[in-house]
């Protein structure tokens, strides 16, 4: 692992907005600062949404959406919705300690356990989480309609 610098972890603010946007693009999510802004305002009530940034002294290299999921299926869970990372900041543990945020957020609201969903080609990843403890339980097809 490379020599890292000192990663903190805290919530999201606003003024992140712009920041977010960057990364979310890196990953392949084209957005905006103004769709970013807007996408955070909705997340309401805290108790249902948090969103954690990884910072350093040269800014935000990373965040986590998490959000706790009521389904009629299933018990209460958690579910990670977006971890994105900066490619120069890989591999130094921003991404450990965000998604460990998020596990602690889901624990402190009676989760009953946390997933996330990952595209299939996204193979560093999948050993990522893998090493972060979670399984791979579920293969499926995802669809969508616009409106």
């Amino acid at each position: 692992m490379k020599k890292t610098a000192e990663v903190k972890i805290r919530l999201v603010r606003a003024s992140d907005a712009p920041r977010l946007a960057e990364l979310a693009c890196e990953l392949g999510y084209p957005s905006t600062t103004q769709d970013m802004k807007a996408r955070l305002a909705t997340l309401k009530p805290g108790s249902m949404h948090a969103v954690f940034v990884a910072e350093t002294a040269d800014g935000v290299i990373g965040w986590t959406h998490v959000s706790r999921n009521h389904l009629l299926d299933v018990p209460v869970r958690a579910e990670i919705n977006g971890l994105i990372v900066s490619s120069t900041a890989r591999s130094q543990g921003a991404g450990k300690l965000l998604v460990q945020a998020a596990e602690a957020w889901a624990r402190k609201r009676k989760c009953t356990g946390i997933n996330v969903r990952s595209n299939v080609i996204r193979e560093r990843a999948h050993k990522f989480y893998e090493r972060e403890g979670y399984e791979h339980y579920k293969t499926q097809k995802a669809f969508r309609k616009a409106f």
